[in-house]
This record gives structure tokens, sequence and C-alpha cells, in this order.
């Protein structure tokens, strides 16, 4: 069993909830949205913004964002707990696991509370409505495919990526792998370090390869927060210019590190979307609506029911208002989506 009380300890906390509701405040609406990434890490930040954003625009009673103290599944479902008996009613959650989440979830949606995965799929099948996230294999495929031109088509690539137990790092190994090989053999991989996405294994990690192998790598892709600002750190520290580097997010070291040379360019997600799109959903789910039959979902390795966030690369032409391109991408997703995946009365 996921949660760590019995069912009917979760029964009570959702009956309370929902009486807790009606007092909450005059909002027109009772929805009560929690945000809860899988642990601590920089990327959903931007989750907090969109939820409170959310909230006003759509009148909610909340949207919040609440974080487990450490990237631990039995904290995130002790969470999910708490937050179910503070009277939150639908859930947006990065699966802590791509399968065990999915217990925590049917224990949800038993007692009529609703939830979506963002950034990262349940593996089907699962109570989750739909999955919401980047198309990680193809940002990572795309972002390589920018390194390899920037590097001329040929030479060593170092790949530096995220947690294994992450659902989304073995897609976007196998990306950056299919990149290269479609170069017919002029780009190789001279490395490959994963379990990174933190700021001491990152430091350690990514150092020690540029000490010893600086020489030998002639471009660096990064598909992980932590390792993006780490390597862009790095070269700017060594004044290395000569290696080109592809990374991931808007992490401010990693945008000032385009602007003077030292990386090439960042593949940016879009965390505010998710978290702005995924609010307004439950809403509407709890207004009635239902996701329609016809919604032209794209299918990924674990579930049929996904839906891109967006992705965009900026490079040194445009990083200054890279924040453009993903407003772009989530009006243009919201102003279509009610149509598109829902059935409203």
């Amino acid at each position: 069993m996921q949660f760590h009380t019995p069912f009917s300890r979760l029964a009570a906390c959702a009956g309370a909830a929902a009486i807790g509701l009606a007092a909450f405040h005059a909002a027109a609406s009772d929805t009560k949205v929690a945000l809860v990434p899988g642990g601590p890490h920089p990327y959903f930040a931007a989750w907090e913004q969109a939820g409170a954003d959310a909230a006003q625009k759509f009148d909610l009673a909340g949207a919040d964002y609440r974080v487990p103290q450490a990237w631990e599944l039995s904290l995130q479902n002790e969470l999910i707990e708490s937050l179910v008996a503070q009277g939150y009613n639908g859930f947006l959650v990065f699966p802590g696991d791509a399968v065990g989440t999915s217990s925590t979830l049917s224990e949800l949606s038993e007692f009529g509370i609703q939830s979506i995965a963002l950034a990262g799929c349940l593996q089907d099948p699962t109570p989750a409505i739909f999955c919401m996230g980047t198309d990680v294999y193809n940002s990572a495929y795309l972002g390589t495919k920018e390194l390899i031109d920037a590097m001329g088509g040929q030479g060593s690539i170092a790949h530096f990526t995220g947690f294994l137990v992450d659902p989304n790092t073995q897609l976007r190994i196998e990306a950056v792998e299919k990149a290269v090989a479609e170069a017919g053999g002029s780009v190789d991989i001279i490395q490959v370090i994963a379990d990174i996405d933190a700021p001491e294994p990152a430091d350690e990690k990514i150092n020690a390869f540029l000490a010893a192998q600086g020489t030998e790598v002639d471009g660096i892709v990064t598909t992980a927060w932590v390792p993006a600002v780490v390597a862009a750190t790095s070269l700017r520290n060594l004044g290395d210019r000569r290696i080109k580097m592809v990374g991931i997010d808007h992490d401010q070291v990693v945008l000032d590190a385009i602007g003077d040379g030292f990386v090439h360019g960042t593949m940016l997600q879009n965390p505010y979307g998710q978290g702005y799109i995924g609010s307004f959903v439950i809403d509407k789910l709890r207004q009635g609506c239902t996701v329609r039959a016809d919604a032209p979902f794209e299918q990924t390795a674990q579930t049929a029911k996904f839906i891109d966030s967006g992705t965009a690369f900026v490079d040194a032409s445009d990083v200054a208002n890279y924040q453009d391109a993903m407003v772009r991408v989530t009006n243009e997703i919201m102003a279509t989506f009610e149509d598109t995946y829902l059935s409203c009365p």
C-alpha cells in the first residue's frame, strides 16, 4: 500500500476536505489543486507561479506548489495524503516512480480526486487523466542535432544527464544515440554520465571528466538541469569556447554562458505551461467536463495519453527574450485546449 494509513483514514481525510472546502473562501470554484513534484528541483519552481496565476485567472480556491523534502516515493505519498487532509481535491504530480505512483493516484481516484501527471508520465494503465510534459525524446534529439551542426558534423560528444529513476532519462539517452547514429559514423559518444542531476555529483563527475578527457571531446549535450548549469560553469572557468555545448532549461548561468559564447544554445522546456494548463483542466473536470473520446493524444512508450507542453531551441541570437518562446507555446495550447481535448456541458 502506498499510503501509510488505512483506506478508512484516507476516506476520512477526503470527507474532511469536502467539508473544509465549503468554508475555504468565496471563490467561484471550490477546486483546490496541489502541484507536487517528486522532490526538490529547480525545474519545478515555475509551477509555483503557474498555480498562483491559474488560481487568480480561473478564480480557484487554490493551486499551490508543495514539495517533498527529498526524492523518495514514500515522502511524496505522505505529502499527498497530508494535502488531501488539508482539502486539496485535484493533483498535478510528477511521478516519483513511473509505476509506483499509480497506486497512490488510484487511491485518490477511489475518493473522486482526479490527477494529471506533469513533466513525466506514468506507465499505463494509470488513473491519471493524461500526461503533459516535454516530449523529452524529441527535445534531446533536436538538441543533439543542433550540437552536431555546431561541431561541423564531426567529433566526439559527452552526454550529461539526470537521475536513472526519472522515467525521462532513458528516453533522452536513446534520443542522443539516435541523433549521433544519423551522423553516419562521423560523430561518436565518448561518454554518458547519468545520475548527476544534483550539485555535488554533477560538480564532481563533470569536472573530473573535463580534467581527464577535455581535450578529447568536441561537444557536450546536457539533458538535465543541474548538469547543464555545472557544465556551463566549468567551461566558463576553463575559458573554453572550443568545446561546443547545448544545454537544457533556462537557468541564468546557462543563459549568461550562451550570451558570452561558452554555450552554443539550450533546449527550453515549459514547466510554467504545464502547471497553468493542468490547473485549468482539473477545475474543468470538476465542473463536469470530460475528456473527449477523440482527443488527439500522442502515444509514448509509457502512455497512450500524452500532450506535449512544448520545447524550443534558443542561442545567442534570441536568448535575451527566451521567455517569449514559452509564452507563445502556452498561449497557443490554451487557445484551443478546451475544444480539442474536453467536452463540457
